[in-house]
């Protein structure tokens, strides 16, 4: 079997969204080995070269977590201009979360 370094990428099913369309699990797999990735880099016990694909592996991961933040948000955006729209007066009611009184 043969270890994957840091400036690879899995291909698994799991990891695959529709185009443009980033997976939630994909974001939390990016986001904890980017975790991961600076934790190693911290430690500070790698070779220059090894640090160097560990950070451009980080970066890319970075990047991918940025895209799908931004697409979450996008989407966020698009139900409450939704939700504004529909309601005609472009303002949200206040949540309130339903509590049981004991």
């Amino acid at each position: 079997m043969s270890k994957k370094t840091p400036t690879e990428t899995a291909d698994t099913p799991e990891s695959a969204a529709p185009e443009g369309e980033p997976s939630p699990a994909r974001f939390d797999e990016a986001l904890g080995e980017l975790e991961n990735l600076v934790e190693t880099l911290e430690q500070g016990d790698l070779s220059l070269d090894e640090s160097l694909a560990h950070f451009e592996r980080g970066v890319g991961l970075a990047r991918e977590c940025r895209a799908s933040l931004q697409a979450a948000e996008q989407k966020v955006q698009i139900l409450l201009d939704s939700d504004a729209a529909q309601s005609g007066d472009g303002h949200l009611d206040d949540f309130e979360a339903d509590r049981e009184e004991s």
